[in-house]
């Protein structure tokens, strides 16, 4: 599984959703590359305006909200 976690370097936000999401993966035990992507080209080539915003193995699956712990393993699926 690839997830990228989309937003700005001073977007306080996207710094817990990356911390969120990293909690997610070790309950879970799964394995993923996880990355946060800050560039604006690549942000906005999803057609992501609002962050901060979750992409699984290439698809928004979330944006402009924190997801809780909960919330981002029921995208794991």
């Amino acid at each position: 599984m690839d997830i990228k976690v989309l937003g700005s370097d001073c977007c306080a936000n996207c710094d817990a959703q990356i911390q969120i999401v990293k909690s997610a993966l070790e309950s879970t035990g799964k394995i993923a590359t996880l990355e946060k992507i800050e560039d604006l080209v690549e942000v906005m080539s999803y057609g992501v305006i609002s962050t901060p915003a979750i992409v699984i193995d290439g698809e928004v699956k979330s944006r402009g909200k924190i997801l809780n712990e909960q919330e981002v393993i029921e995208l794991f699926g």
